[in-house]
């Protein structure tokens, strides 16, 4: 199947406008969600092997999920299990409506197997993605595998209210998701990325941990952007252990871009935006074996950037990440790559003569 959707069907999706080919895919899947038979029939093709992770109490189906930014509406939840992930992370999801930035705002940069995009926390609210999840408990279309959810700053909330508008997505959200992702490092929220600072960003954990007291606790990871230096993620570090950081992704789209010298690529590049996909793998591997290091593997890293293959996603686990996401892969890569990359993560932990992720995790930091 990844043969076929690279020579045939990727190349009439690439020409039409991207959020387009996004839109209507997400639209697909949704309405396959709605069917057990139709999820049956996704996951005949399209579901990865069993290879398990127990983390922060819960039990991942495989080390490979959906990082945030695919499903903005919790429109499709039950399909991505079908699709093979091992876990999914819906968003971003801020406290108010809203919708993004003006389009044209995503782009690929197809020789780099990149895009950039600037879409700007496009979603209906936090109440409203409550109400979704609700439909699918209620439906019993719950997927096996745990689902997070990435919260981010509405863009009309001022910087010295953002720990209140974290605060209240988080309120009607805790119940209905298993993990969330406190998202500071997005480069399309103006300012947001402000929130990274020490000070900023305990005031945000220390509202969440206020909610966290009203009833059963969920682990709260933080995104980083892969733009900061060693030491800045070293001062975000002394913030994890008084704030019960459960753990770290890494990393978020960067504002950086490779040189470039095809006048095609030259023009994707000079857009603003995030840059995901191909070119962001080796700075994301560095991120988390920096932060391995520096919290002796104590820490849970997340790793996401550039996840093309098995030997990338292995890259970044041997570096130090216990899970890792993937999203420009499956635009570039189509429908079997999260079976592709599963499947070849069992078969290198057999090369290696080890039997789970976690033995494996950190291995070559």
């Amino acid at each position: 199947m990844g043969f076929a959707y690279r020579n045939i069907i990727r190349p009439l999706l690439f020409s039409l406008d991207s959020e387009q080919v996004h839109d209507a895919t997400i639209k697909t899947l949704g309405w396959t969600s709605r069917s057990t038979v139709g999820c049956d029939m996704l996951a005949e093709f399209f579901s990865a092997p069993q290879l398990p992770v127990h983390l922060w109490g819960l039990h991942f189906l495989n080390p490979l999920g959906l990082a945030a930014g695919m499903d903005k509406h919790a429109a499709a939840v039950p399909a991505w299990e079908a699709l093979g992930f091992g876990f999914v992370e819906l968003g971003g999801v801020t406290w108010h409506p809203q919708p993004g930035n003006p389009q044209p705002r995503m782009f690929r940069a197809i020789r780099d197997g990149a895009l950039v995009n600037r879409m700007g926390f496009n979603n209906p609210g936090a109440k409203a993605i409550a109400e979704k999840l609700a439909w699918w408990r209620l439906r019993g279309r719950w997927p096996r595998h745990p689902v997070g959810i990435n919260l981010g700053k509405s863009k009309t909330t001022p910087l010295e209210k953002a720990a209140e508008d974290y605060a209240n997505s988080f309120r009607v959200l805790r119940t209905l998701a298993d993990f969330f992702v406190v998202n500071v490092s997005s480069p399309n929220t103006p300012n947001l990325r402000q929130l990274q600072d020490k000070s900023a960003l305990d005031d945000i954990l220390t509202a969440l941990q206020q909610e966290q007291s009203q009833g059963e606790a969920r682990p709260i990871l933080v995104k980083v952007a892969p733009d900061l230096a060693f030491e800045t993620l070293d001062e975000l570090l002394e913030v994890v252990g008084p704030r019960k950081v459960a753990g770290i992704v890494a990393t978020n789209t960067t504002v950086t871009r490779p040189a470039a010298s095809d006048p095609a690529l030259q023009r994707v590049y000079a857009e603003a935006g995030g840059l995901s996909g191909c070119p962001l793998r080796q700075r994301s591997t560095e991120i988390i074996r920096h932060l391995h290091r520096q919290s002796r593997g104590a820490l849970p890293i997340v790793g996401v950037g550039g996840i093309f293959s098995a030997m990338d996603a292995w890259e970044k686990i041997t570096a130090g990440a216990s899970l890792v996401q993937i999203y420009t892969a499956l635009v570039y890569e189509g429908p079997s790559v999260a079976n592709e990359i599963v499947r070849g993560l069992t078969q290198l932990l057999a090369r290696r003569g080890l039997t789970n992720i976690r033995q494996a995790v950190g291995i070559d930091a």
